[in-house]
């Protein structure tokens, strides 16, 4: 449903969220490398949100990536409309063109609760409630 821009920038922002303590910048270099994302796509996705102002960077040796809105009230649903749009929520699951509940593809419909249940956890969840599952260890962010 979400583009790899979209999944990248979710992963990014979880990362920096968890290691950006005290204010301290993240690199985007160990950010690439833990998330296993290409750098430069990586560049490009985190500054479109620091664009946004979701996020902070500074430059040079010591230079990174710090959350710039409290996780606390940083909902998910704001990082996949600022890369991927809202519109997606309103897509054929198949790809029609003219799909809508008067003319329906063959999964509208079931498609449709599907899209409106990822929507509802979107608008609910923060970034903080996520890194608070990973601290726990019942989740996780960076590949081994």
């Amino acid at each position: 449903m979400f583009s790899k821009s979209c999944q990248y920038a979710l992963q990014a922002i979880l990362y920096i969220t968890l290691h950006s303590k005290n204010g301290s910048t993240v690199g985007l270099k160990e950010i690439a490398a833990s998330q296993k994302i290409p750098i430069h796509f990586l560049s490009k996705i985190l500054q479109n949100l620091v664009k946004h102002k979701i996020l902070a960077s500074t430059k040079g040796p010591n230079g990174g990536f710090v959350l710039n809105k409290s996780p606390n009230r940083l909902k998910l649903i704001k990082i996949v409309e600022i890369t991927d749009g809202l519109d997606i929520f309103d897509l054929c699951g198949i790809g029609l063109k003219v799909c809508s509940d008067d003319t329906p593809c063959p999964i509208h419909f079931e498609y449709k609760v599907v899209k409106n249940k990822t929507k509802e956890l979107l608008n609910t969840k923060t970034v903080s409630e996520l890194c608070e599952d990973v601290e726990k260890g019942q989740s996780i962010v960076t590949y081994k």
